[in-house]
């Protein structure tokens, strides 16, 4: 294909992330949160995470909120059993961690842009998120979305307890380091796609 037939627009589900937070300000029923605490918001369903992944994912958040008075964690929580049990094991019934229901689209849109840190093994939220100006650490050892670690808006901790402590701190206490991720430029697209394509497909003869 020729080069002069290529147009770089940006993903277009960063337009509906941008939409739907202006658009749909959904809360998470039965949901309060603290506003004088920071909100992690965490997801973890792959597969390649059940069982011991997921104990170390978990006993990092334990260890987390023990140490740091001054978050709370929300964790959406997959029906799978291979999640559900040692997360609820783990996790349940634990102060300043709630665990609830998956989320609809724009109330986990409306969450992710009320977090103060994301941690997550999905492939999505690397992408949305950091158009919210949040830090994402990828619960995972590797991406398919090498773009978002190169541009420094994810970085990858894997299922290893102490590389998740670690980081998250980090970002909680070192303020140069998260306003580094946070402000990195998105490589996914600023929210004008839609528009780009339109302007694109106008020309076309």
């Amino acid at each position: 294909i020729p080069s002069e037939h290529i147009y770089k627009t940006g993903n277009t589900v960063i337009d509906a992330l941008i939409y739907t937070v202006e658009n749909h300000k959904e809360e998470v029923k039965g949901l309060k949160l603290n506003p004088d605490l920071k909100t992690i918001l965490l997801t973890s369903h792959r597969r390649e995470n059940f069982g011991e992944p997921i104990r170390e994912i978990c006993n990092a958040i334990l260890e987390l909120v023990n140490n740091n008075k001054d978050i709370e964690v929300v964790y959406p929580v997959h029906p799978n059993p291979n999640v559900r049990k040692p997360v609820y094991e783990l996790l349940g019934e634990k102060e300043r961690i709630h665990l609830i229901e998956p989320l609809e689209y724009a109330q986990f849109c409306n969450l992710m842009k009320k977090a103060h840190i994301i941690l997550t093994d999905s492939g999505g939220v690397q992408e949305e998120a950091p158009s919210l100006g949040k830090p994402v650490l990828v619960l995972r050892d590797t991406t398919e979305r090498p773009e978002a670690v190169k541009y420094g808006t994810v970085k990858l901790v894997g299922a290893n307890k102490d590389k998740i402590i670690s980081m998250v701190e980090k970002l909680l206490k070192d303020d140069s380091e998260y306003k580094k991720m946070s402000e990195s430029i998105n490589p996914y697209g600023d929210g004008h796609a839609c528009k780009r394509i339109v302007d694109v497909l106008k020309t076309i003869k």
